[in-house]
């Protein structure tokens, strides 16, 4: 007969002869002895526990409901007076043991934590201190562009136009002089800013990076053209950096595609100076050699020796194409700046042809220019120079900053082909 209703508490022998010693309650059965908490209802109502027997929440599973132990609403596990049933009671390390093994079984996994930022909480992120630049931008011209130093905010400088004519007369006979003609020219100097500033929590708190394919070499051709590391040991560094080259983008654009008629605070760049001079229009049709040759004939014609050729990549590509099919092999220069690109013979020798980022591929807008560089100039009155500016708050303020002004002494020593399709 199973005495279901019958509890053993602590120190009572059992009908085998043992001593019950570990704190909790039991009930005899036919089985044997076992645990009150084996979830029989007419004992746990003995006990004064709710006659509904059921599985709680998660928090309370998760605490009290593991396993063959799990324990029901409102039922005693700790009572160490004996105030609730007339015993002593504490459950507490049985519920430890039940629970630490639940535990064991669960398996950590990367996701382990909950949702972090960029993973999983447990799991920290690891950020590559690499940055790279994926705006970079190569600055040929103006390394290759001669940097002359100009006194005052204007660069100023005579041409010739015109000589007194000279002739054979006969001996001894009265002399009329001739008079030549002069032009003054003048150019404003532009000014061109980059203004930066850092917080100070981003100073105390960001790491060293290091700018990753940062600085350009060359003009983006050739193993001699690449882009160098630079480190930027904290922020402010970082941000300099950034700058600086934005700065220096600013300058080659410029070189490039400078209008004072839509930005009055720049300089006008080789498109705009050169205009209609010396210009074979291809109204979009596609690029010839013999364009280029006439193109290098106008300046000729004109006493230019043009020895520089900037174009659009798609031109360049264009050429490229151009000379092998007509000579099986497209030839290379390699020039005193340190790199090799592709070379057009002329009746004024190779030029150079170096393609520009900053030129439009755009059919129609497609264009090459040819430069005698001994006419071309970028007047400085301050290179770039790195300036602190004022602190109103917690933050570091400065600025770079470049005065400068591209000038062409004759336009008609150069020549263009433009309008390509």
């Amino acid at each position: 007969m199973t005495s279901e209703n019958k509890i053993v508490k602590k120190g009572i022998r059992t009908p085998t002869g043992g001593i019950i010693h570990d704190g909790a309650n039991y009930r005899l059965t036919d089985e044997g002895l076992q645990p009150v908490a084996a979830t029989n209802p007419k004992v746990l109502k003995n006990m004064g526990v709710n006659d509904h027997v059921g599985n709680g929440g998660g928090a309370f599973n998760g605490m009290f409901g593991l396993g063959s132990f799990g324990l029901q609403h409102k039922q005693v596990y700790q009572d160490p007076q004996g105030f609730g049933y007339g015993w002593q009671l504490d459950a507490r390390e049985e519920i430890k043991a039940v629970v630490d093994g639940y535990m064991e079984q669960k398996a950590l996994d990367s996701q382990a934590g909950g949702a972090g930022t960029a993973g999983y909480a447990m799991v920290p992120v690891y950020v590559d201190p690499r940055v790279i630049d994926t705006t970079r931008k190569f600055t040929p011209l103006v390394e290759l562009i001669p940097r002359v130093a100009n006194m005052g905010t204007t660069a100023d400088y005579n041409q010739l136009t015109a000589k007194g004519s000279a002739a054979f007369e006969a001996e001894n006979t009265a002399k009329t002089a001739a008079d030549d003609t002069y032009d003054r020219q003048s150019t404003s100097i532009k000014y061109g800013y980059a203004v930066g500033s850092v917080t100070g929590p981003a100073i105390a708190a960001m790491p060293a990076y290091t700018m990753q394919g940062f600085t350009p070499t060359g003009t983006g051709l050739g193993g001699g053209s690449t882009f160098g590391a630079q480190a930027a040991p904290n922020a402010k560094q970082l941000e300099v950096l950034v700058k600086t080259r934005a700065l220096r983008e600013l300058q080659e654009n410029t070189i490039i595609n400078g209008n004072t008629s839509t930005n009055a605070y720049e300089y006008n760049g080789i498109v705009q100076l050169m205009s209609s001079t010396n210009t074979v229009d291809k109204n979009t049709s596609a690029l010839e050699l013999s364009d280029i040759k006439t193109a290098v004939r106008y300046a000729f014609d004109d006493g230019g020796r043009p020895n520089l050729a900037v174009c659009s990549s798609s031109v360049y590509t264009d050429i490229e194409a151009l000379m092998m099919d007509q000579l099986r092999f497209v030839p290379q220069q390699k020039l005193s700046w340190g790199f090799e690109t592709l070379s057009i013979r002329t009746m004024v020798g190779d030029i150079p042809v170096i393609p520009s980022m900053y030129l439009s591929n755009t059919s129609g807008s497609k264009a090459i220019y040819f430069l005698d560089m001994s006419v071309v100039e970028e007047r400085v009155l301050q290179d770039l120079t790195y300036a602190e500016l004022a602190k109103t708050a917690d933050a570091d303020w400065f600025m770079l900053k470049v005065y400068e002004a591209l000038i062409i002494k004759n336009t008609a020593f150069c020549s263009s082909v433009t309008e390509i399709s």
